[in-house]
């Protein structure tokens, strides 16, 4: 069987996009004839990210991760994350002019712009050198592709997302029935990137539900008492909320493709959001949402659309379908790069 090893600074207990992809990569893995192991904050000491307590840093190097790469000997590398494991890996790799992948799950440049005065070409540079040494960068949508191509990034390939069926589906039994409708559910981080606030000041009828945790939860819950706020849920409670709402109301802007947009599709719940990278992919023109720049009239207008539709739009992304896409890109860039270690060691000079 062949062996991949993915570096990933994001990681249980975490809830997010990334660690929810990876997870569902490793449980398809073995039908595909790969055996995944993954180094993770797990494996090191680690402190707290500034600002985001949950989210743990790797205290790691190089040396330290090229030892766990070679403990495992594995024929591909996967760097999911531009983090402290992440950039050693790299590092690492670049080193033994070992091939390797990366994927863009987040913008990055966006993110720090919203809290910063950083220029945003600054990070988009530093990320571009970062992802232009491996064979290969998975993005996870058309109109994602189009923006990091546009800031120079190279040998970008797709690599879609999918959601589970067997749990995220429509159910009888309502969990929110107690609260005024229509029901407005926001799943996501509460902090500023997620633009949340957009959705909480909508003048809506019936109710707003947030479910979700981060730095600005105590703010939130604070300065909109009357919005619902039940904390991060996953798994069964997560999809009894979805099927029980009304509109799935997606208010980021810097989503790079939005996994909850799947999940509340597959429940049955139609979608507003902003004509945006991840809606846009998602959504596009299969009548399951309304995007509009004016997201109270888009979340107004997405009462009408049919459930039934939602959930067959939704049975189009699969895992099974991801994890395919995902080994095919490992195999195809890094083998090909194997061909090419001159170049490749020009890169680690670089580097």
């Amino acid at each position: 069987m062949t062996k991949l090893l993915i570096a990933t600074d994001a990681w249980s207990p975490q809830i997010n996009g990334v660690v929810r992809s990876l997870e569902n990569i490793a449980a398809h893995a073995a039908a595909f004839d790969m055996e995944v192991r993954f180094l993770t904050p797990s494996d090191f000491w680690t402190m707290p990210l500034p600002g985001y307590g949950e989210i743990r840093l790797a205290l790691t190097n190089r040396r330290k991760i090229a030892a766990s790469i070679a403990d495992f000997a594995p024929d591909f590398v996967h760097i999911a994350t531009e983090g402290p494991i992440g950039l050693a890996a790299r590092r690492a790799c670049l080193n033994e002019n070992r091939p390797f992948t990366t994927s863009y799950h987040t913008r990055f440049p966006e993110y720090v712009a919203a809290r910063a005065p950083v220029p945003m070409r600054l990070t988009y540079a530093v990320l571009r050198r970062f992802h232009n040494a491996a064979a290969g960068t998975m993005v996870s949508s058309p109109s994602l592709e189009d923006v990091l191509t546009g800031h120079g990034f190279r040998n970008l390939m797709r690599w879609s997302r999918g959601v589970d069926e067997t749990i995220f589906h429509p159910r009888a039994e309502n969990v929110l029935g107690a609260l005024p409708r229509p029901i407005f559910l926001f799943v996501g981080r509460l902090a500023v990137e997620k633009n949340i606030e957009t959705f909480l000041r909508l003048d809506l009828p019936g109710t707003k539900v947030v479910v979700g945790n981060g730095p600005l939860q105590a703010r939130l819950a604070t300065t909109y008492p009357n919005a619902h706020f039940l904390g991060a849920l996953c798994g069964e409670k997560l999809a009894q909320v979805y099927s029980s709402a009304d509109v799935f109301v997606f208010p980021s802007l810097t989503d790079t493709f939005g996994i909850v947009l799947l999940e509340a599709l597959a429940s049955g719940l139609p979608i507003a959001a902003f004509p945006v990278t991840g809606p846009l992919d998602v959504i596009g023109d299969s009548g399951t949402g309304i995007l509009a720049h004016d997201l109270q009239q888009a979340a107004l207008g997405a009462l009408n659309i049919s459930r039934d539709r939602c959930r067959k739009h939704a049975a189009k992304f699969t895992w099974t379908e991801s994890a395919r896409q995902f080994f095919d890109n490992i195999r195809t860039a890094q083998l090909d790069q194997s061909s090419t270690i001159p170049e490749f060691a020009r890169l680690a000079k670089l580097a």
